[in-house]
């Protein structure tokens, strides 16, 4: 039984004696009346004197105390979805959790490693230790002055970008401040080990090296996009272990690169400064204002250059790269033309217009000003209440990109539509049931046989 708890049933007990001391006193004497008003007021004061007491302990108990307490909670609701823990299962969450929040880089790689498991009794403990983490985060927002634990920020673009090399210098920059980065890279799988294909802990030397500073290439693993369904559960951990900047960078621009900006504060969209020209512009304002037809084969030629339909309107900020040398011109140009092409996008929030900068991870010029622009986002969202309410909406969003998953995986495994599923593939190839029909006779099948 929680602390809260036992304080809450004392002092139902309490008010249920003073309760029946009333009415006692109303049907006593006045005399009578007068001692019990004061056995009622002692009674208070020592409760109140109690209860205080228990508060006093409770505001100076250490991190791992409250933590404890309130992972007590977090465990119960979850205990009906898995096994009794062994002691060496006890002993290993009560090991990464300890030190998740005193900030080892070794438990967090753990941590992760958890979570990122297809393993069914791993993934049942992975979902414990998370609840044991989010149970201490109030107490960490407490410490922040009530503000978010970290600052998040998704990081896209076509490849050659220089997204990783953007991701070196501001991560630099951050450490020298006194800040603590995490970067989860999100790598494209390897058809034959299944692990990360492009290393991109390689290509951020320095950064990697830095003690402030934490790189977690994670495999895609198959998933549409480059989003990995356990990415958001590695936010969590990170923020969890101390780190107040957290940067996803993504494979490069697809169709499910929407995902990542269901699951950070910021989105920012790198491009180089080959990447367009004044036909680009027009073609985009002709895109958004549905001009299909004109603006097709023209749009065409953009996306074979690595920038997707819709990914301009999901940015927060548009970043152009390697703007020096002889692409200054070029990144000029460029910053001109989205600059006038967001101005036609619908809002996204209230308090914030997209802007569009350029910068250099070669020379760091512009660097320090964009960061300057990503706090002001960061302040005018939190000021206004649209970034929790952001948080809010993703974790909904999340909520339901599971149930999906967890669904279809259940459907494809069940006894039943594995033995009927070839022969209707068969039918449905050979044209003689139309596709929906064939879904409708597996959902028919799934839903009725145990």
């Amino acid at each position: 039984m929680s602390l809260w708890r036992t304080l809450r049933l004392q002092h139902l007990s309490a008010a249920k004696m003073s309760c029946s001391i009333t009415c006692r006193a109303n049907s006593s004497s006045r005399n009578a009346s007068t001692a019990l008003r004061k056995e009622i007021l002692a009674g208070t004061m020592a409760l109140r004197h109690s209860l205080c007491k228990r508060t006093v302990k409770l505001r100076h108990a250490s991190p791992c105390t409250l933590q404890q307490t309130r992972s007590v909670s977090a465990e119960t609701a979850i205990s009906p979805h898995i096994s009794d823990l062994t002691d060496r299962e006890k002993r290993l969450l009560t090991k990464l959790c300890d030190g998740l929040i005193g900030g080892q880089r070794a438990a967090l790689a753990e941590s992760i490693t958890l979570v990122e498991t297809q393993h069914q009794r791993k993934k049942e403990l992975s979902q414990v230790l998370l609840q044991r983490v989010l149970a201490f985060r109030p107490e960490q927002e407490r410490r922040n002055g009530g503000k978010p634990v970290a600052f998040r920020v998704g990081l896209s673009g076509p490849p050659g970008a220089g997204k990783s090399s953007f991701i070196e210098v501001i991560g630099k920059m951050l450490t020298g401040r006194g800040h603590k980065v995490s970067v989860l890279a999100v790598d494209p799988s390897s058809c034959t080990t299944g692990g990360s294909l492009m290393g991109d802990k390689t290509r951020m030397t320095e950064l990697s090296r830095d003690m402030n500073a934490y790189i977690r290439p994670s495999p895609t693993s198959g998933t549409l996009g480059g989003v990995t369904r356990t990415t958001n559960e590695a936010i969590v951990l990170c923020e969890g272990a101390g780190y107040d900047i957290v940067l996803v960078e993504t494979v490069g621009v697809g169709q499910s690169e929407f995902a990542v900006a269901d699951m950070v504060d910021m989105f920012v969209l790198l491009i180089p400064p080959a990447g367009g020209d004044e036909l680009q512009a027009i073609l985009i304002f002709l895109r958004f204002l549905l001009v299909d037809s004109l603006a097709e084969s023209g749009l065409n030629c953009i996306f074979k250059k690595g920038i997707k339909r819709g990914i301009i309107e999901m940015a927060d900020l548009v970043v152009v790269t390697k703007s020096d040398g002889e692409l200054l011109a070029p990144a000029r140009k460029i910053q001109a033309e989205y600059t006038s092409a967001l101005k036609l996008l619908r809002k996204k929030s209230k308090v914030w217009k997209p802007k569009v900068v350029r910068i250099s991870s070669q020379t760091g010029q512009g660097v320090p000003e964009l960061w300057d622009t990503m706090l002001q986002f960061r302040d005018a969202m939190l000021s206004s209440g649209e970034l929790r309410a952001r948080r809010q909406t993703q974790q909904k969003v999340w909520l339901w990109n599971l149930i999906q998953e967890n669904a279809l995986r259940h459907f494809q495994q069940h006894p039943a539509v594995r033995v009927e599923l070839p022969e209707l593939e068969r039918r449905v190839t050979c044209g003689d049931i139309s596709p929906g029909l064939a879904a409708d006779l597996l959902l028919k099948v799934f839903s009725t046989t145990p």
